[in-house]
């Protein structure tokens, strides 16, 4: 069983696109989905300053990904993240999706009276 999950990268700034790309391509080659490719989204957020200094770094390179994997998979792929010079910090969550709320109106005055969240 497949799950879905988004994994947030903050590379080394010294290292170039190129670089940052090939390392993701290694990391991703990690996973495994039976239904074809695991990445389901990848959005380079470029340069950010860091609030704090990490490992003496001002500075990072920001990558977001969308993923589908198998559960298994995960260890091999968050040990190859962590051995990663190159990597200053990443965080691997399960991706829930937005939270979805509908707001119902009364009938008689039109004012917003519940709000319901549909995943219950």
């Amino acid at each position: 069983m497949t799950r879905q999950y988004e994994v947030v990268y903050i590379f080394d700034s010294a290292l170039e696109e190129a670089q940052v790309n090939e390392r993701l391509q290694r990391f991703h080659s990690l996973l495994k989905n039976p239904e074809g490719e695991a990445i389901r989204s990848l959005d380079h957020w470029g340069k950010r300053t860091l609030a704090y200094p990490i490992k003496r770094r001002e500075a990072g390179y920001y990558v977001v990904a969308k993923l589908e994997t198998e559960p298994a998979t995960l260890p091999e792929f968050e040990r190859a993240v962590k051995l990663d010079e190159g990597v200053l910090r990443h965080l691997l969550v399960i991706d829930q999706g937005a939270t979805v709320a509908t707001a119902k109106a009364d009938d008689d005055g039109g004012d917003v009276s519940r709000v319901e969240d549909l995943d219950e």
